[in-house]
């Protein structure tokens, strides 16, 4: 919770600090932090809302875990990216700067929380694989102790 809360503020100083720069050119590495920073806010803002209220309880036919590490990754990526062009292509204003650095802070909070989700997501998958096998065992079982399935097979 704590990494997801940091996220979202890393990635609101960001915005700010992007929007806080009125003359710019060439605008377009500007644009594409200001579109990825914000994106990342929304979209981790609500998954921090959706768990910290355990709604994603209520609807159990998505992989939340799976949700997050997408978020996660291909925010980490984007972060990164727009960081670098950021980085290439500022003028030295300290809103600039700023928000380069905002973007890499952000960019490690989103790996460590990639890192975080994609164990998470492994443990999940083992865990189905192993309640899986149990389920198909079990099933097997109830097939042997009765009789009359079997005469069914034959």
């Amino acid at each position: 919770g704590r990494l997801k809360v940091a996220q979202v503020i890393l990635a609101l100083i960001a915005f700010i600090c992007i929007e806080t720069i009125m003359n710019c050119f060439p605008c377009e590495g500007l644009y594409f932090f200001e579109f990825v920073s914000c994106s990342a806010f929304v979209v981790t803002g609500v998954l921090l809302i959706l768990f910290s209220l355990n709604l994603h309880m209520r609807i159990p036919q998505i992989n939340w875990n799976l949700t997050d590490l997408v978020n996660t990754g291909l925010s980490t990526f984007f972060f990164f990216i727009a960081s670098i062009v950021l980085a290439a292509l500022n003028h030295k204003t300290g809103a600039e700067i700023a928000a380069m650095i905002f973007g890499f802070l952000a960019t490690a909070a989103y790996a460590v929380s990639t890192f975080l989700a994609v164990q998470k997501w492994r443990v999940s998958i083992r865990q189905q694989s192993a309640n899986d096998y149990i389920r198909a065992r079990t099933e097997s079982r109830d097939v042997d102790s009765r009789p009359e399935i079997q005469r069914l097979d034959t």
